[in-house]
Order: C-alpha cells, then sequence, then structure tokens
C-alpha cells in the first residue's frame, strides 16, 4: 500500500501539468499520482497523462472521465487511491522537493507508531506572478510544530489563517468514513473539501515546512477576482453547502466550532464583497438575498457571522459602508497576494 496518494485534477493542463507531477516524482515509490483528465478537449492532456503513466507504471495512474468539473475529479482522486492519506495537487501549482521529503518521513513515523494521525498540516507559498517577496501562509504561532494535538490542545489559529486545501493532507479512510462527495461542475469546491471532514479529524500534526507552491497569475485562474465575479453563484452555491453542513454536524469542540465559524465568515464576506465589486446594482441584490437565506435558515448563526471581525463591516449602510468593506479587503490583497 502506497503512503500518500495525490490526486492531480487536470483540464486542459498541457501547458503545466507535467512540472507539477516531475516535482512529486521525487517521492520515489512512497507516492502514488492520480492524475484525473477531466475532458480536457483543447490540448494534449490525455495524452501527456497517459505517457506519464507509461514512464513511471509503479507511481502513476492516469485516469480519464467526462468533464465533470474539479470537485468531480477530486470525487475521482479519492475513489481510485489505495494511500494512506489524500492530497490534492492542482495542475498548475507544484511542491517543494525538500518539504516533500520531510511530510512523508513524518507520515511514515506516523503510521511505523500507530500515531493514527486524521490530518497533517504544512505551509503553502503564494506563488504569485512578478512579486518577489512570496507571502507564506504558516501555522507555527497556531499550533506546535512536530506535535500531535486535537482540536481542544494547544491550536489557536488566527483571524488569518485558513487550513486551505493547500496546507491539508487528510487520512484517506477518513474522507470516505464522512462521505465526502464535492458537487460537479461547480468551482471554489476546495473550501468543502477542507470544511466538511473536520469535525471527524481527532489528532492533527503541524509540520513547519513551505511544501506546497499555489500559483497565482492565470487571467483564466478561479482566484483571479474578474473571474471570481463571473462565477460568484458557484462561490454562493458552495457557502451553502458548507453552512448546512455546519448546521447539520454536531462539533463537539469548541475551538473548532469557533475556527469553523471563522471559515464560513470568510465564505461570507468574500461573496459581498465581490457582489459589491460587481458595481451592479442587481448584484446587491444577490448580496442582500444571501444574507436573508442565512438567516431564514439559522437566526442565531446569521448574528454570529454577521458580527464576526470579518463580516461586521458589512453592516453599515450604503456606498460609506460599502467603501469601508472593500478598503479592508484591498488591505487584505496586498498584504498576502491572494488574487
Amino acid at each position: 500500500m502506497k503512503l500518500l496518494s495525490v490526486a492531480i485534477p487536470c483540464y486542459n493542463s498541457a501547458a503545466y501539468m507535467e512540472n507539477c507531477v516531475n516535482s512529486l516524482l521525487k517521492g520515489g515509490e512512497d507516492i502514488e499520482i492520480i492524475i484525473v483528465n477531466d475532458g480536457s478537449t483543447k490540448d494534449n492532456t490525455a495524452e501527456i497523462a497517459d505517457r506519464l503513466a507509461a514512464e513511471n507504471p509503479t507511481i502513476v495512474k492516469a485516469v480519464h472521465q467526462e468533464n465533470g468539473g474539479h470537485g468531480e475529479a477530486v470525487n475521482t482522486g479519492l475513489k481510485n487511491a489505495t494511500g494512506l492519506y489524500y492530497k490534492v495537487v492542482d495542475s498548475d501549482d507544484w511542491v517543494d522537493e525538500k518539504a516533500l521529503e520531510a511530510v512523508l518521513k513524518t507520515l511514515k513515523y506516523m503510521v511505523d507508531n500507530n500515531k493514527e494521525l486524521d490530518m497533517l498540516l504544512s505551509n503553502f507559498v503564494y506563488e504569485k506572478q512578478g512579486v518577489k517577496k512570496k507571502a507564506v501562509m504558516q501555522y507555527r504561532n497556531a499550533i506546535k510544530p512536530k506535535h500531535i494535538t486535537s482540536w481542544d490542545g494547544n491550536i489557536k489559529i488566527g483571524i488569518t489563517q485558513y487550513i486551505l486545501m493547500h496546507s491539508v493532507i487528510y487520512r484517506t479512510q477518513l474522507l470516505k468514513d464522512c462521505g465526502l462527495e464535492l458537487p460537479k461542475h461547480t468551482f471554489y469546491v476546495d473550501n468543502l473539501f477542507v470544511f466538511q471532514p473536520l469535525p471527524y479529524v481527532k489528532k492533527i500534526c503541524y509540520i513547519d515546512v513551505d511544501f506546497y507552491r499555489y500559483f497565482i497569475g492565470r487571467e483564466d485562474q478561479s482566484v483571479n477576482e474578474k473571474v471570481m465575479i463571473g462565477r460568484i453563484d458557484q462561490h454562493i452555491r458552495v457557502a451553502k453547502i458548507m453552512t448546512e453542513e455546519f448546521l447539520k454536524t454536531n462539533i463537539e469542540s469548541k475551538r473548532l466550532y469557533k475556527y469553523m465559524l471563522q471559515y464560513l465568515s470568510m465564505m461570507y464576506c468574500i461573496a459581498s464583497i465581490m457582489l459589491i465589486r460587481a458595481k451592479d446594482p442587481e448584484k446587491l441584490k444577490v448580496k442582500d438575498e444571501l444574507w436573508q437565506w442565512l438567516k431564514d435558515q439559522d437566526a442565531t448563526l446569521y448574528k454570529k457571522i454577521r458580527r464576526s471581525p470579518l463580516c461586521i463591516w458589512n453592516s453599515l449602510p450604503g456606498k460609506v459602508g460599502r467603501g469601508i468593506y472593500v478598503f479592508g479587503y484591498k488591505v487584505a490583497q496586498k498584504v498576502f497576494g491572494f488574487n
């Protein structure tokens, strides 16, 4: 059995997917790389996937499917995973060689010593084009490195820190046991991928290495602001699914509850800002409808999110309130370079 399965969703990814795969091949036989060709038609993604699988038959699998979107590619990767742990790496991203070695060494230690680790965290780097000093999302002040803990242990995740798909490795069976299945033809499902399994996680470890390199720079990238505004309906769809999961799940840990509430607040914050940035009266109506939907689902949760540090500015009326909200977003955008 492999130690780590890595799914690489590919859709017309011929220009960069090989760089991603090559960075992971350095993990050797401990790794299983599952290239999921999600119905690519505009380039030779399928041929590259088959070639890489033929060249590395004990490491690389090529799986071809009809186009189902990023979430369905993640689902397919999980169904085909034989590794004890599971990670998703997008085809335009890559991993650091030395950090990969540290990740595999840590996972191997956990398995060999029956530690039953559920989630391994590591840092990720915003590889934004044209920016010399790369921002790093790290957790060293939130979780003691190389230390197994739980949600009620020594964890304190700050308001600017988020556990994203780039930073997380889950135990494969945990993802299957929690019934994770991402919706088809929907962007931004990486948030759901991270969010839904959290209450099932009992043992957590963080290693302070810059493992994942998150590329930002393509105009068609889902995090590009114009693209996000155009696909805001999909972000809202994911936010609603996450809200429903939150409301129906028994979250025993108070710290985890607080963190998941913080994550939901971020989703509503981003949706509100993008709808404001659209500069369209109809989009402002959509924003109001979203908040009304949340209120209808659970008035208490609505109040908590509305009054959270991320969303409280949204309560200010008129242009001034919206202006302050957007200003805060621009400051964060400049600091972290997230789109």
